[in-house]
């Protein structure tokens, strides 16, 4: 093998490529249970599945970032300065994506400071991991989604027991998170987070609340939360 692909898949700390194994696989183990007590502590609040992910990505990526610094001081003020344009100059829609900014940076550097092992065992470790960790996707239909559901309530008639009998035939379960006024006081918006059946349809359930009298509207968005 050549002398620079030796040098380069060599580290400075002079550690083996098993120790760095390890130590980026238990981060991902210690990440995954930090997620844990995230989720716990959240129960019956519900947690974003996509942040979950993120806590666990983070933990290895900031692994592999503590490998590739070392107790060089100028490689940890260059990290902090590359982690910043690529944050704030990257636009994101998902906090996944985040995860993947700064390992994608992390990896840069690790082949920039001639740390490539760095790179690949953390590279390896994560490509196991994500496609595990990722949300399963949800059908286009919604049906057996979990939804955040805001009807629109004529204020002047108290139908809310009502609706929330209609809505007990039709979803798993449902949480009460927000009652607000709208229309000067004229209407009130409650917003729900409901779990629907596998076997109704989101279009039947808007359907269903719209047939009852004093609902002026009904609006759906998908919640992609892990169940508690």
């Amino acid at each position: 093998m050549p002398a620079w692909i030796n040098e380069s898949l060599s580290n400075t700390q002079g550690y083996p490529g098993t120790v760095m194994a390890w130590r980026i696989a238990s981060a991902l183990l210690l990440g995954a249970a930090t997620a844990g007590v995230y989720r716990w502590a959240r129960r019956g609040q519900g947690a974003q599945a996509t942040f979950l992910t993120t806590l666990v990505l983070l933990s290895v990526t900031i692994a592999m970032a503590t490998q590739v610094i070392g107790d060089s001081v100028a490689r940890a003020f260059s990290l902090v300065g590359a982690l910043s344009v690529a944050r704030f100059r990257t636009v994101v829609k998902d906090t996944q994506d985040t995860a993947f900014v700064i390992l994608a940076v992390v990896v840069g550097m690790a082949a920039g400071a001639n740390n490539a092992m760095v790179a690949i065992v953390g590279l390896g470790v994560v490509g196991l991991a994500a496609p595990l960790l990722w949300p399963p996707r949800r059908d286009p239909s919604l049906g057996g989604a979990e939804v955040e559901m805001k009807v629109r309530l004529a204020a002047a008639q108290d139908v809310r027991a009502t609706a929330e009998q209609i809505l007990a035939t039709f979803a798993v379960r449902s949480t009460l998170l927000a009652i607000e006024t709208a229309r000067q006081g004229a209407s009130i918006d409650l917003t729900y987070r409901v779990r629907l059946r596998p076997d109704v349809p989101p279009v039947q359930a808007a359907a269903e609340l719209s047939r009852i009298a004093g609902v002026e509207g009904v609006e759906m968005r998908r919640a992609d939360r892990t169940s508690d």
